[in-house]
């Protein structure tokens, strides 16, 4: 049976990357371009929008199919060696002089590159849209194939708002005190336009219940990229989100939120990729008035953090409790600082949080730059930190708990041998009851926490290491 293979023309006059050219299934495929982060280097916001230097251009592809397809690749480059990531496809490419080939096993995000990281190919391939809404739906902000300068798209009660593949919408999408909203589509949301205090984020959402986010691309958001805050039951499926470069671009932040569920998105993000946390105000909305982030599940999401946190609780946690939290299946592709990390630095008691099945491939770590943040070349490529204390972010004037947290079946594929951390605050205030199991680093599987490079102070009690194959 053969497959089906749905592409989508970019919009007349759109510049296609010069880096490849793509074809899938024997089909032609436009490639785009994204601006990226060149070099490990991040600054709390210092006013002024990170230099360009310190950028450089990527490309990405996106199709739709429903089964396995032959993909081809002709770099610009001349190639010396590549690399199909996550690693865990098990893809091992063909090279012929300038040309790359290897079968793409369904609809999954993955990411090529040649001689190296730099100027990837990231290639994104979503399963056929089966529900797509009508044109002339009353209820449905429809964006045909094409470019549209939207700026702020606001979203009521009963909405959607729906991109087409083949447009590109210029703005941003915004729903407050909201219900039954959809943001939908193949197309492209692209920020890049808007200058960081002209609007709030890429996507945002307040005090809003049954809402989807599913299947569009998100381009250079100027700030946080996907905010739900104070919502409840949310899906948020199949986002794309590339071109992440500019300083504290995060990917979807979770702010005060509960009964969310994350899958199957690709986050490549300049800041902390896929981040839960907790504020007692956020865009003047007074967030006591659901003090949890509960009920939450991130899984089949493909990661390559360029700074920050890949996988996070914090640092703000100004909430009574974060719990009933699982992060599973997960390929974290890159990472320069921290691949999961929970950051308590306000008052919440953090309990019920499990890490399983995450695989952490190559850190980014050679010749970084440290600028602000100070941070010691020997805390770069971390694979877990479980901390707290106060922060420049803290809310509260007191200290929180941190319990009854689990990791299981972590897998360290990359370089180099990472270290993890686990430091209380103080007696009444301790990260205690951690259980690490099936810790496997570099092939090896850890027995002791010496072995496993673990970091404790005296405050972090009954941190378990299993082993056991």
């Amino acid at each position: 049976m053969s497959t089906t293979i749905v592409t989508y023309p970019a919009p007349e006059g759109t510049e296609p990357s010069d880096l490849y050219a793509v074809s899938i299934g024997g089909q032609a495929v436009f490639v785009h371009q994204a601006r990226v982060s060149a070099m490990p280097v991040n600054q709390v916001w210092p006013g002024y929008q990170r230099p360009l230097d310190q950028t450089e251009m990527a490309a990405f592809a996106y199709v739709d199919l429903d089964g396995p397809a032959e993909v081809v690749v002709e770099s610009a480059r001349p190639i010396e060696q590549v690399t199909v990531r996550p690693h865990a496809l098990g893809i091992v490419p063909e090279v012929g002089g300038d040309t790359i080939r290897f079968q793409l096993p369904g609809a999954r995000h993955l990411v090529v590159e040649v001689n190296g990281w730099h100027h990837a190919l990231h290639l994104f391939a979503s399963p056929i849209e089966a529900d797509a809404p009508r044109p002339d739906d009353p209820n449905v902000r429809y964006f045909g194939p094409g470019v549209h300068h939207a700026g702020q798209i606001t979203v009521k009660s009963g909405e959607t708002v729906y991109i087409h593949g083949g447009a590109i919408v210029h703005g941003a999408i915004h729903a407050e005190d909201a219900h039954d909203v959809k943001i939908l589509g193949r197309g492209i949301l692209d920020s890049s336009t808007i200058k960081r205090n002209d609007l709030g984020p890429t996507v945002w959402l307040g005090r809003c219940t049954d809402v989807e986010v599913r299947g569009i691309v998100i381009r250079d958001p100027h700030v946080w990229a996907v905010v739900p805050t104070m919502c409840q039951q949310v899906a948020i499926s199949n986002l794309k989100l590339i071109g992440l470069w500019r300083y504290n671009s995060d990917g979807i932040d979770l702010v005060n939120c509960r009964d969310v569920v994350i899958e199957d998105c690709f986050v490549r993000s300049f800041d902390d990729s896929i981040v839960l946390k907790g504020f007692n105000r956020y865009r003047d909305l007074p967030t006591a008035e659901l003090p949890v982030v509960e009920d939450v599940i991130v899984r089949r999401c493909t990661l390559w953090n360029d700074w920050g946190r890949a996988l996070e609780l914090g640092a703000e946690t100004a909430v009574d409790r974060m719990r009933r939290i699982l992060f599973h299946d997960c390929d974290i592709i890159h990472h320069v600082h921290i691949a999961m990390d929970i950051q308590n630095g306000d008052r919440a008691e953090i309990s019920d949080v499990r890490f399983e099945d995450i695989r952490v491939e190559d850190a980014i770590v050679d010749h970084a730059k440290i600028a602000e943040d100070d941070i010691a070349p020997s805390e770069l490529g971390r694979l877990i930190e479980l901390i707290i204390y106060q922060t420049m972010w803290s809310k509260d004037d007191q200290r929180g708990r941190t319990h009854d947290i689990a990791f299981d079946r972590i897998t360290v594929t990359g370089q180099p041998f990472p270290s993890s951390r686990f430091i209380g605050h103080d007696e009444e205030h301790q990260v205690e009851d951690v259980t690490i199991r099936n810790l496997k680093i570099q092939g090896e599987l850890m027995q002791t926490p010496e072995q496993a490079n673990f970091i404790l102070n005296r405050y972090a009690r009954n941190i378990r290491l299993v082993g056991q194959a």
